[in-house]
């Protein structure tokens, strides 16, 4: 039967240009207006911009925010209308499609002076939903100055896209609008291609926070990708500005992408954040994940890396004042022996493990560099994507098991497909060492710092060098050691996959 009280919102049933172009559901914008003060809705100046607007969504649901919080101080609707889209909402659109879909969102049509626009006083085409076709790259050394992206993919002819987003491919972005702002909200783009090997992309959205940031507007909230919290490729000094930034009073966190954009995947989950300008002080940092909404006042930059759950926090806290020594300095950096993963195996040679599927071919004598002096130990080798294809943390994570890592013998190399996690004399000692990276706490550890499936040396930052591996390790011993009480552990068990 046909429901004929259904309206459904075109916003919510429109299609992602990309994974990393996503449409932002109509819910969710809402969601993010509710953390600004509401009184911004009720004044006549209150200026907004979104600086990478695609659908118009943000810009349309501010509009009826102030459509109902000026009813009286401008009580004739369509001069109401007039006074907010000219005086109070501005946008950049990051594509011309997505300029006329905005305008379409915000003004009724898709040219701002149309007879049927909402805004009877628009004088041209685009009012203040603006994009730049003139928009270019600057080229060198075959990256672009601005983004990163790769001119050999970008460099197209004028009839075709080329993303050089016009917010972040200037130095002064307060000359777009010469104008100053007191809200910037928006979902960025999240990665351009940097033509790297494969399909290697370098993110981008956190250049548009930082570019908002130089327009000093009083509140600054936007949606990304969660991925900043480890840092990573170009993300270090981001990660340290953010973490320790006062000004970030909220921050909502979701492990799972698909639980704020249906359909879309994007590992290590989403989050967004309020900045205050001039309101410092600790953050409110809320947690979403299955069923469960978990909220806490925090330092962000208590760590090293943002630590996004808050129940993990006094289990870190606890592991660091025991002890002094951790695996990232122990485990060795990729290419431990000089060979890459496309390496072309020979008849002949050093026994090396290859890939999980190839297993143990061989290497040639004169390719080899022992750099640190392992080749003749016995050696625990574990894969460096260990959960490629897992981007959803909201489920337990596994890591390691039997299936997955390799006991190299002395003699033995690998290629980088593997770490080498740890080097002995003897074979009793890797055991042991294995025991204790299988533990459900230990990979829990390792979890706090990951958000993709490249698990690095660096990522076990907060995973201890007991230094001393001649048992069988187990969670009881680890618990008792680091002094894990029963509702840590129930957490704990509730993010790690038995090793079976």
């Amino acid at each position: 039967m046909i429901n004929i009280n259904y309206n459904p919102d075109v916003l919510d049933a429109i299609a992602n240009l990309s994974n990393d172009e996503v449409f932002t559901p109509p819910k969710l914008v809402n969601e993010i207006l509710d953390m600004l003060p509401q009184e911004l809705f009720k004044s006549k100046t209150t200026t907004f911009l979104d600086p990478v607007t695609k659908s118009g969504v943000f810009l349309r649901e501010i509009a009826k925010r102030l459509m109902k919080g000026l009813e009286n101080q401008i009580p004739n609707k369509q001069e109401r209308a007039n006074h907010i889209f000219q005086n109070q909402l501005f946008g950049i659109a990051i594509t011309e499609l997505t300029s006329l879909l905005s305008r379409r969102s915000v003004y009724g049509t898709k040219t701002a002076n149309n007879k049927y626009s909402f805004c009877t006083e628009f004088k041209n085409e685009q009012g203040n939903i603006i994009f730049n076709k003139k928009q270019k790259h600057t080229w060198k050394n075959g990256k672009c100055t601005f983004c990163g992206a790769s001119q050999e993919v970008y460099d197209r002819a004028d009839s075709l896209e080329t993303y050089a987003y016009q917010f972040i491919h200037t130095k002064n972005p307060q000359e777009i609008f010469n104008m100053k702002f007191d809200v910037i909200i928006g979902n960025p783009p999240y990665q351009l291609s940097d033509g790297g090997h494969g399909r290697s992309a370098s993110p981008v959205y956190h250049k548009f926070i930082e570019q908002a940031k130089k327009l000093n507007p009083k509140y600054l909230t936007m949606i990304i990708p969660a991925r900043w919290y480890a840092g990573g490729k170009g993300l270090d000094d981001f990660r340290n500005g953010m973490l320790n930034d006062d000004r970030i009073r909220k921050l909502v966190d979701f492990e799972n992408s698909a639980d704020v954009f249906p359909g879309v995947d994007i590992a290590g989950g989403i989050c967004y954040f309020l900045w205050d300008r001039d309101n410092k002080g600790m953050c409110e940092v809320t947690n979403l994940y299955g069923d469960k909404r978990i909220s806490s006042i925090r330092h962000l930059n208590e760590f090293e890396i943002f630590i996004r759950h808050s129940q993990a926090a006094p289990v870190i806290r606890k592991v660091l004042k025991k002890e002094k020594h951790f695996l990232n300095k122990v485990i060795l950096p990729s290419k431990p022996f000089g060979i890459r993963g496309h390496y072309k195996p020979s008849k002949s040679g050093i026994p090396c493990h290859f890939t999980q599927k190839q297993g143990i071919l061989y290497a040639k004598h004169e390719d080899i560099k022992d750099r640190h002096n392992v080749k003749d130990k016995w050696k625990l080798l574990i894969p460096r994507a260990p959960i490629a294809g897992q981007t959803d943390f909201s489920k337990p994570v596994g890591f390691y098991y039997s299936g997955n890592v390799k006991v190299a013998k002395p003699g033995e190399i690998c290629t980088e497909s593997w770490l080498v996690a740890c080097s002995f004399s003897t074979e009793k000692e890797v055991l042991s060492f294995k025991s204790y990276l299988f533990t459900k706490t230990v990979r829990f550890l390792l979890l706090q710092t990951v958000v993709s499936q490249d698990v690095t040396r660096e990522k076990f930052i907060f995973v201890p060098d007991l230094e001393k591996y001649d048992i069988e390790y187990t969670d009881d011993i680890l618990r008792e050691r680091w002094n894990i009480t029963d509702d840590e552990w129930a957490f704990i068990d509730s993010k790690i996959k038995a090793v079976e």
